[in-house]
C-alpha cells in the first residue's frame, strides 16, 4: 500500500464524519472515497469502531499541537490557555460531530486514543498549572481547574450549537465569549481590580 493510504482513509471517514455523524462512516464508504479497493480499510482498522478510534486520535493531537504551537509563540501561558480554549470551543461548534465522537462513549479499547487524550489532557493541565503560578489563575489542584475550564467550554460550545447561545440572543455571548468570562472571573488579579 502506498504510504498515505492510511491519511487517505482517516480524511475520508472525517469527511462522512463532519458531513453525517457517526452513521455515515462505514468502512466501505471511507474505502470508496479514500479511492482504494474496498479491501484496503480492513488492512489499517480492525472494524468501524477501530478507525473512529482513530480519527478522534488524530483530531486529539491537532489540537495538541496547536496549543504547543501557541505556548512557543506567546509568552505568558494564561494567554496562550485562553486562546486555547476560546480556539477550542470554535472548533466544537464548527465541528460538531468530531467533538461528539471524542467525549463520547467508547466500546472499545484503543491505545492510540488513550495516548492522545493523555497527552492533550496532560499538555492542558500543564499549561494551567504555570498560569496558576504566574497569578492568573486561583491556587488549587490543577486537574480539577482544568476540568472546570473544560466543562465549560464544553457546555457553552453544546449551547451555542443547539442554539441556545448567541452574541445577540440567548446568552448575550457566544462559547468563546463565556471562555472569557470563566477566565476574567478566575483571575485574582481582575477580583482585585474589581475590589
Amino acid at each position: 500500500m502506498p504510504p498515505g493510504t492510511r491519511d487517505a482513509l482517516l480524511d475520508a471517514a472525517e469527511e462522512l464524519l463532519d458531513s453525517g455523524g457517526v452513521d455515515a462512516v462505514t468502512l466501505r464508504e471511507v474505502g470508496r472515497r479514500a479511492g482504494v479497493s474496498h479491501n484496503a480499510p480492513y488492512k489499517h482498522f480492525a472494524s468501524k469502531e477501530a478507525l473512529l478510534a482513530a480519527v478522534a486520535a488524530r483530531e486529539l493531537l491537532r489540537r495538541r499541537d496547536k496549543l504547543a504551537a501557541t505556548l512557543a509563540r506567546e509568552e505568558a501561558p494564561e494567554v496562550a490557555l485562553r486562546g486555547a480554549l476560546k480556539r477550542y470551543a470554535q472548533w466544537a461548534v464548527e465541528y460538531p460531530q468530531r467533538f461528539k465522537l471524542i467525549y463520547g462513549r467508547w466500546t472499545i479499547e484503543s491505545d492510540d486514543l488513550t495516548h492522545a487524550a493523555h497527552d492533550a489532557s496532560e499538555q492542558l493541565v500543564d499549561t494551567v498549572r504555570a498560569a496558576q503560578e504566574r497569578g492568573a489563575l486561583p491556587a488549587g489542584p490543577p486537574e480539577r481547574v482544568t476540568a472546570l475550564l473544560r466543562a465549560v467550554a464544553h457546555g457553552a460550545a453544546d449551547l451555542e450549537a443547539a442554539g441556545h447561545l448567541s452574541p445577540g440572543g440567548k446568552g448575550r455571548s457566544d462559547a468563546a465569549g463565556l471562555v472569557d468570562d470563566l477566565l476574567d472571573h478566575l483571575d485574582p488579579r481582575q477580583s482585585r481590580l474589581r475590589q
